[in-house]
């Protein structure tokens, strides 16, 4: 015969039915601690984020500028912006503005060597995207002209 403590005023029944309770209560626990586990563990490393790369969208050209450069030289200029997909219209005058900035005043020796006009490209592309708040991608040369 086994002896369980029996509390002042309980009798033996329900002394026995107490440990029952516990274990269900923390079989419980643990199945919504483990639940919430498994839903964390999907939110951080399985769920598809939302910061994927946009889609590339159309394609805008630009007209043409004539942009004055050091020592009487200019650089006619085309430009065309590749929006994402589902900007809303693309308007070139930010892009245009911001190449003039960027192309004025230098020599034609800088803007025709390639890699200084990779580096050029890319630091417009850069400019471009801020000020259309990523609603474009890229920037393209339709046109580059030094005379």
């Amino acid at each position: 015969m086994t002896m369980t403590a029996v509390r002042p005023g309980q009798d033996a029944e329900t002394a026995e039915t107490e440990p029952k309770k516990s274990k269900r209560t923390l079989i419980i626990v643990l199945v919504v601690v483990l639940l919430a586990g498994l839903g964390g563990a999907y939110q951080f490393l399985l769920r598809p984020s939302g910061d994927q790369e946009p889609k590339p969208g159309l394609v805008v050209p630009l007209e043409a500028v004539q942009i004055n450069l050091a020592g009487g030289h200019y650089l006619r200029l085309g430009l065309a912006l590749q929006a994402a997909e589902g900007a809303e219209e693309v308007e070139g005058s930010k892009a245009l503005d911001a190449a003039i900035e960027l192309f004025s005043g230098r020599k034609v020796a800088e803007v025709s060597d390639p890699k200084q006009r990779g580096a050029l490209k890319e630091e417009l592309s850069h400019q471009v995207r801020e000020l259309y708040d990523d609603e474009v991608l890229e920037v393209y040369f339709t046109d580059f002209v030094t005379q």
